[in-house]
């Protein structure tokens, strides 16, 4: 049948009446959209049973998308960045943007959107942003600055590094299985070659660069300015712990020379006569966290001293050490995501109970340094402060319903809440302990992936689960861990819609509705068919997913093309690329992630989001057109 004589058949009909649906479903979220996904998924095979509708889909392949190469591919991503991240290669990272990043936006934004961009060119974009929460939160308060001015500029990167590979997106991890499919349906000279994985490499870098300077230029006017009221989150946990405890959870590094008074004394009489707490000592290398109150003084050494800067001040001036004037040898160590202050409670049938915290060994059995014991309103508190007694809680019985304040490695917090002498207050922490002895074998199961996707011709799918599943035998990742790493909504949500975009193919719903196109738009320029293409796909990606969004217009791009004598290859790309324009408002995965911890409202996304959106849009067609 020629493009001419189309004309709507049962089949097309059914096909717009499921899209309409889907849409509808998916906007007015009136169930989630993975149940939308599979409810349309379900009723394409029962609709295919009815007689002239054969064609909608074929039974015996109605799951197949479960098996395909995407969703197998976005399974082994989202599995090889949990390793990654267990491992804490993740916090390496942050610890030179801590100590490179200076103390001005103008410089922090640049090196957070840079970073979080190029990971995100790995893995999940959600679960790169996820990662770089917590080291945005430590940089606003090491400089001084409102977490909402450095979040959204890295949760917008994070959308935008996705752009950079085949793999940094589930919309470009699917695009290669939407071409193989639709190339059934195309003869031989209008056959699509699959991209390889730094296909989109200039495209992606073009519209991070383009993010970068947009906010280093116009962020000054357009992300949220903090209230003058508004203290940041990490503030507010160090304001709580000095107001309940009277405890300054500030930390400073001290190196300690050979000439030092200190040399040779006990860190518990270091803690007693300086009013402050040793958390963590370096000495010929090694460096040992919450270290024994008995352990002595040794030089030359680095000192992590907790503490009020005028106690530490006293300490510097009385012993002749020296302060470093941030965090170097510790940065990494004690940052929020591997350290800090937290609560318990003694419950009443807790072994502990009459027994005093250096009976128990404290430190050495529990992995943390008691600051404060909180008993019947009164805070008795090892540092003390102006409302706060100072008391030796080493030699004090404790009591049911004791709340204990120390300081803890977040791993040795983990180990503690499964032990039922104590129940853990805190719970804003990470609860997976990290593996840093298993940084080797997960970089080298990473690169092994990457270099088979690179240099080799097996599948995409195979190659990334050769890296997930080297992870778990390897122990990086437990079995279970590997399971919890996969977001299975996303999962779903592809393999179910990937029979319907079949359908939309197989039924020639995409090339009638590709002959309406052409014929409201009249005699255009090919360039402006594909403006008309990224901006169809750009509102679709606001009110639906990104990955439902490729689905359905993949088919629709790759008629356009053909019809209007254009490259089909790129228009499909034109999609996958356009439906990570998501910065309007907070539907995308990432801004949902960073909406609350920032602070931001709907307005904010507008005022921040629209001009990124038109960005995007230039840039991402100038740069296909220019490279492709």
């Amino acid at each position: 049948m020629s493009m001419d004589t189309l004309g709507l058949t049962p089949p097309m009909i059914v096909v717009l009446g499921l899209l309409g649906l889907t849409v509808f479903l998916f906007v007015s979220e009136i169930v989630r959209i993975d149940v939308a996904a599979v409810l349309m998924m379900v009723l394409l095979g029962v609709l295919s049973g009815v007689p002239g509708l054969e064609t909608l889909a074929d039974p015996r392949h109605l799951f197949d998308g479960f098996a395909s190469n995407a969703v197998i591919s976005i399974i082994a991503v989202m599995i090889i960045g949990a390793g990654l991240d267990r491992t804490g290669v993740m916090s390496k990272v942050a610890s030179l943007i801590l100590k490179h990043g200076g103390a001005t936006e103008r410089r922090v934004i640049p090196l957070v959107s840079g970073s979080v961009a190029v990971i995100s060119s790995f893995m999940q974009n959600v679960g790169a942003a996820a990662l770089f929460l917590p080291v945005v939160s430590r940089i606003a308060v090491r400089a001084d600055l409102s977490v909402s001015r450095l979040l959204m500029p890295m949760g917008f990167c994070a959308i935008l590094g996705g752009t950079m590979t085949m793999v940094g997106s589930s919309p470009l991890i699917l695009l290669n299985d939407l071409i193989a499919g639709a190339n059934h349906a195309l003869p031989p000279d209008k056959q699509m070659t699959p991209f390889h994985l730094f296909a989109v490499t200039p495209v992606g870098l073009t519209l991070v660069v383009v993010g970068v300077v947009y906010f280093v230029v116009a962020g000054r006017y357009l992300l949220p300015r903090a209230k003058d009221d508004d203290i940041s989150a990490n503030r507010n946990v160090s304001a709580y712990l000095n107001r309940m405890y009277g405890i300054d959870s500030s930390v400073y590094e001290l190196f300690v020379p050979e000439h030092s008074p200190l040399v040779g004394d006990t860190l518990a009489n270091v803690n007693d006569q300086f009013n402050v707490n040793v958390v963590a000592t370096h000495f010929k290398g090694k460096t040992r966290f919450e270290p024994s109150p008995q352990a002595t003084v040794e030089a030359p050494a680095k000192l992590a001293v907790m503490g009020s800067l005028s106690a530490v001040r006293l300490l510097i001036e009385q012993t002749g050490l020296i302060l470093r004037h941030s965090l170097e040898t510790f940065a990494e160590d004690l940052s929020p995501t591997h350290a800090g202050v937290a609560e318990m409670v003694v419950p009443p049938d807790s072994p502990v109970i009459g027994h005093t915290p250096s009976e128990l060994k404290f430190r050495e059995t529990y992995g943390m340094t008691l600051l404060a014991v909180y008993r019947g309103g009164e805070c008795l508190s090892r540092i003390g402060g102006e409302d706060h007694e100072r008391v030796r809680i080493g030699s004090l019985p404790l009591q049911a319903g004791d709340t204990l304040v120390g300081h803890t490695p977040w791993r040795a917090l983990a180990r503690v809440a499964k032990d039922r002498a104590f129940v853990v207050v805190t719970s804003d922490y990470p609860h997976e302990e990290f593996r840093p002895e298993k940084i080797t074998p997960a970089l080298a199961f990473f690169a092994l992936a990457i270099g088979l996707v690179l240099f080799s011709d097996l599948r995409l799918s195979l190659c990334l689960l050769i890296g997930a599943v080297g992870m778990v035998v390897t122990r990086v990742l437990s079995m279970d861990e590997a399971y919890r790493a996969v977001n299975w909504t996303t999962v779903f949500l592809l393999a179910s819609l990937i029979p319907l975009g079949r359908a939309v193919e197989a039924s020639g719903t995409a090339q009638w509705i590709a002959v309406q196109v052409l014929e409201l738009l009249g005699d255009v320029p090919l360039w402006q068919l594909q403006a008309a293409v990224a901006v169809l796909a750009t509102a679709f990606t606001l009110v639906m997913s990104n990955v439902g969004a490729t689905v359905l217009l993949v088919p629709l791009a790759v008629n356009i093309a053909i019809a209007a004598g254009g490259d089909p290859a790129i228009f499909a790309l034109t999609v996958a690329i356009s439906t990570s324009n998501s910065f309007l408002i907070p539907t995308h995965q990432v801004n949902a992630l960073i909406m609350g911890p920032g602070g931001y409202r709907v307005r904010d996304f507008l005022r921040a989001g629209g001009g990124m959106t038109v960005l995007f849009l230039v840039a991402s067609l100038a740069a296909l057109n220019l490279y492709f």
